[in-house]
């Protein structure tokens, strides 16, 4: 057993250059504090130092100012049991400052989950469980990914909403099934960018009283002293965000501060709650307050000197103390024993409300009802009755859909008419209905994918935001990570090119499909009508491999084409129609969305001037990629066009960047658009039946 005998208490806290209210009078002596407090947060600041010493990389300084953070929390506070990590009622903890995850890893091991010695000392190595940044799905406890600062905060307002939903659902008289908080630790790095900005001011509007954030405030940047790019009042910033401030002086050692600060905040139920906790970053290390601790680890000899400062013994990594050991055992036993509780009160629930059991399970289960596609299967007929926009018709999927999927949840950043999204004789939510399944994000792109992702982690809804397609790369960093950590999001991308006209080439996509095929998880869908449309939410429903799917939808009204088919959006491209085999020349006619009309018009014009033509809708690269060989040959002749045999030919007014691989004629965006009516847009750009025809005569011409 490690003697415990510190040899210095000594570290002041790092002066605070902005003027800041006193922290909020708590009452003191309720938190009942253990002799063993001090060493169980020396043992977790010398874990955290140890494992970026041990991967000689990393980041030690923030997990040894968070230790007193970490403990308060993890030992007294939140609800969980590394035993059952999926447990519904859990409470949610986010680590924003994903780069601090060496704490992350050592509390998920001393507190139960799976998480083994020999995974810390495996810290950012070769698929190993303990990244150099937390990622979902790497190991239990691990919420969400985060790294990117400000993604954590961000997606644990979407836990929030999402705890305060089930809640509202429900729960009953004597049953309070969901009642779990999300708590969150962050740095100011996440406070400084944009999407946490969005994320809290909606936080705060909607009132989320089970969103509890803990700011790292160490006045540590990676380039030096936070006064170098950072001023502002952070408390007087979120009070005016309409959100609770609490402040914690002595974070470096003040653990029953921390416990009475959390504890005070749970039990709010108007506002999100921010408690401002002053640490020094790299606590009691050589280069404690200083930048040198934030990304680099501590050498061999700083470590020792940490470690005999703590009484520990200086050449020994990962010493985990026989009281520390016990004392989160009990913290084990505490966490079983509320699982347990719960269980028998879900068991309880079921037998008085069987239905309301039944569709718990079955939305954590990730089930969708048949009900659900026999709905979308319906649609995609009644589609082929009348013309209309692809985004309309997405809209009536939504509405469609919605009463046999409470688990459907989402909105709409400020376009909720320009992307169809409203959901019919629904209320929206706010403070006062948060039973209510839209939710007006307001005009925050990043903030609304970022809190999706969240609403997805929770664990049981399917989560929608909706936007123009030209402003999902302004959600780009959330919908990246949305890909990463395996979010089934659906992002629903209306106005997707020059054919939205007037508005110009700022709001004109061009760029955008092609990123969205060469980010790894992500399913691009470009339905050509109401059918597709269909078709495309189908596939978004049953992908298991819980990816996103970007759906990119036209505004002006497209005729209904003959020959598409709800079943067959899910191979990625498929025949609309076939050649005569008449030994003309053959050419095959592919494109996507509002431009598959113009193929199929191009190619009457051609089988008149003696081709014989094949058009191929192709709603998804992604997918049709995934197809075997057999199946890409056979729709797109591949062998035949490596022997000159047969044109091929792609039109779509985006980017053709990657087209070769399919197609020799691009009929496509090679600079951006411009402000005019959109007919006279696609005119300009060539996409009209008679100009696509000319340009494939032409390259055969030249062929």
């Amino acid at each position: 057993m490690v003697q415990h005998k510190r040899k210095s208490e000594e570290a002041s806290l790092t002066p605070n250059k902005n003027k800041q209210p006193e922290p909020k009078k708590l009452s003191p002596g309720k938190v009942e504090l253990t002799p063993d407090d001090v060493l169980c947060v020396d043992c977790i600041r010398c874990l955290g130092a140890d494992l970026p010493t041990i991967a000689k990389s990393g980041h030690p300084g923030a997990p040894m100012g968070m230790a007193p953070m970490a403990h308060a929390l993890w030992g007294y506070v939140m609800k969980y049991s590394g035993k059952h990590p999926d447990w519904m009622n859990r409470d949610r903890f986010v680590l924003s400052n994903g780069h601090a995850c060496a704490l992350l890893y050592s509390m998920l091991h001393l507190t139960g989950y799976d998480m083994s010695l020999d995974d810390l000392r495996h810290f950012r190595q070769l698929d190993s469980k303990t990244p150099g940044h937390p990622e979902a799905h790497y190991s239990a406890g691990i919420e969400t990914t985060t790294g990117p600062l400000g993604q954590g905060i961000s997606n644990a307002v979407g836990m929030a909403i999402a705890s305060h939903h089930m809640g509202e659902k429900f729960n009953k008289p004597d049953f309070p099934l969901f009642d779990n908080h999300t708590f969150v630790f962050c740095g100011d790095g996440c406070l400084e960018e944009g999407v946490s900005g969005e994320a809290c001011s909606l936080a705060g509007h909607l009132g989320l009283s089970r969103l509890i954030v803990l700011y790292d405030d160490n006045e540590i940047t990676i380039d030096g002293k936070i006064d170098l790019s950072f001023s502002e009042n952070v408390q007087q910033r979120f009070k005016a965000y309409n959100w609770h401030v609490d402040v914690v002086q002595d974070g470096n050692h003040d653990v029953r501060g921390i416990v009475e600060a959390i504890k005070h905040a749970k039990k709010r139920t108007d506002k999100p709650t921010l408690i401002c906790v002053r640490t020094t970053i790299g606590f009691c290390s050589v280069k404690a307050g200083t930048a040198k601790v934030h990304g680099s680890p501590l050498s061999e000899d700083e470590l020792k000197q940490l470690k005999e400062k703590l009484g520990f013994k200086p050449d020994e990594m990962l010493q985990i103390p026989d009281p520390v050991k016990d004392f989160y055992g009990e913290v084990q036993k505490r966490g079983e024993g509320l699982v347990e509780e719960w269980n028998k009160l879900f068991k309880n629930y079921k037998e008085k409300y069987p239905t309301e059991a039944a569709e718990i399970e079955r939305m954590f289960k990730r089930d969708v009802k048949k009900e659900v596609f026999e709905s979308l299967e319906e649609l995609g007929k009644k589609a082929k009755e009348k013309a209309d926009s692809t985004r309309a018709h997405s809209g009536a999927m939504l509405n469609g859909i919605k009463s046999h999927m409470p688990e459907l949840i989402g909105g709409s950043a400020d376009l909720t008419g320009s992307n169809c999204t409203d959901l019919k004789g629904e209320s929206y939510m706010k403070s006062s209905d948060k039973l209510a399944r839209y939710i007006h994000f307001g005009v925050r792109e990043h903030g609304m994918m970022a809190i999706c992702n969240g609403l997805y982690h929770y664990g049981c809804f399917r989560p929608f935001g909706a936007t123009f397609l030209n402003f999902v790369t302004y959600a780009w960093g959330a919908t990246r990570l949305s890909a990463l950590s395996k979010c089934g999001c659906l992002v629903i991308a209306t106005h997707d090119s020059i054919e939205l006209g007037q508005d110009g080439p700022t709001h004109q996509p061009v760029e955008v499909l092609a990123l969205c095929r060469a980010t790894p998880n992500i399913v691009e869908i470009r339905p050509a009508d109401g059918t597709e449309v269909a078709g495309a939410y189908a596939v978004w429903l049953r992908d298991e491999l819980h990816r996103v799917t970007v759906l990119s939808l036209c505004r002006s009204s497209v005729p209904v084409v003959e020959g598409t088919c709800f079943d067959s959006v899910a191979k990625g491209a498929y025949i609309l129609s076939d050649f005569a085999n008449n030994n003309k020349k053959k050419v095959i006619i592919g494109g996507s969305g509002s431009e598959v009309h113009f193929c199929v018009e191009a190619a009457e014009i051609l089988r008149k001037k003696g081709w014989d033509c094949r058009v191929v809708s192709v709603p998804s690269w992604t997918l049709f990629d995934e197809q075997p060989a057999e199946y890409r040959n056979q729709v797109m002749c591949i062998s035949d066009r490596k022997k000159g045999a047969v044109l091929t030919a792609y039109v779509e007014a985006a980017s053709t960047f990657g087209w070769d691989k399919y197609f020799d004629v691009h009929i496509g965006m090679t600079t951006f658009g411009n402000s005019a009516p959109g007919k006279v847009l696609y005119d300009h750009f060539g996409f009209t039946p008679e100009k696509i025809a000319k340009k494939i005569e032409d390259y055969r011409c030249e062929f």
